[in-house]
């Protein structure tokens, strides 16, 4: 194996300090900030009826664990993310590319996806509610009307931005243009496409909060507004770190999957 030169082995070892010191610096932001909020909170500083703290948070979370009860309202969100980001992913696919093999068509309807995808979502739920229903087809909806105008209109950005004179050379070739698209123009927007799901998952977990607000009998965003309107404020700040959890799960996972088509592809 070639042996790394000094200079290089000195650039590994200080990005490898860097890191450590980024990750270090992270968590003790994150201890400092739940310590001071643990001592504000028994001290009498701050009102531990509305702002909780942290043990408090993890005896409710405890408790719920026991009865199961949160791994229902979790699992009931998890599950309407995952279908909702699935949706988006695969309904953004097809119709950017239905809108790169149409250019009339693509056309027509840029104007109306650019209102669609400007409109404030949150006004589009009670109006899914009444058309379908408070049912968890609803939520899984408003999670999808969150992120899917915008998925669309991003890649078909993409998939118009690719190099021409690839495509040029599969038609001088003799290809056709299902084989433009297959050959180059999906290829080349890997990068893009997984981009914008790592933007979705977390757009399509808000929509989904915006319905269970709304709509919903179980989940996290229904236990977020059923404890704020019983003043269960540890509920409420258990829910909310959860959410959180949830996010950075999901986000890490689309990384992974990231890091894994690079090395593929």
């Amino acid at each position: 194996m070639h042996e790394l030169s000094a200079s290089q082995q000195n650039y590994l070892r200080l990005h490898r300090k860097h890191r450590r010191i980024v990750c270090i610096s992270r968590v003790l932001i994150l201890l400092g900030f739940l310590l001071l909020w643990e001592f504000t909170a028994t001290a009498g500083i701050i009102d531990s009826f509305i702002f909780s703290s942290p043990s408090r948070i993890a005896l409710c979370f405890l408790e719920m664990t026991r009865d199961g009860t949160i791994f229902l309202h979790t699992g009931v969100t998890l599950f309407e993310t995952l279908m909702s980001f699935f949706l988006v992913t695969v309904t953004g696919i097809l119709s950017a590319t239905a809108l790169w093999f149409s250019r009339k068509l693509s056309e027509i309807l840029d104007p109306y996806l650019v209102v669609l995808n400007s409109l404030p979502k949150s006004a589009l739920a009670p109006l899914l509610i009444v058309w379908l229903g408070a049912t968890k087809t609803t939520i899984i909806v408003a999670g999808m009307s969150v992120a899917i105008f915008g998925s669309i209109l991003n890649l078909y950005t993409s998939f118009t931005t690719v190099d021409p004179g690839k495509i040029k050379l599969i038609y001088t070739l003799g290809g056709s243009r299902f084989h433009a698209l297959a050959k180059v123009v999906l290829p080349s927007s890997v990068p893009a496409i997984l981009s914008n799901m790592k933007v979705n998952i977390g757009l399509c977990l808000v929509g989904v909060i915006i319905g269970e607000f709304l709509a919903a009998r179980n989940g996290l965003g229904y236990l977020i507004i059923y404890s704020s309107q019983v003043f269960k404020m540890d509920w409420l700040l258990m829910s909310i770190v959860l959410l959180c959890i949830m996010a950075m799960a999901l986000y890490a996972l689309i990384s992974l999957l990231e890091r894994w088509c690079r090395k593929r592809y």
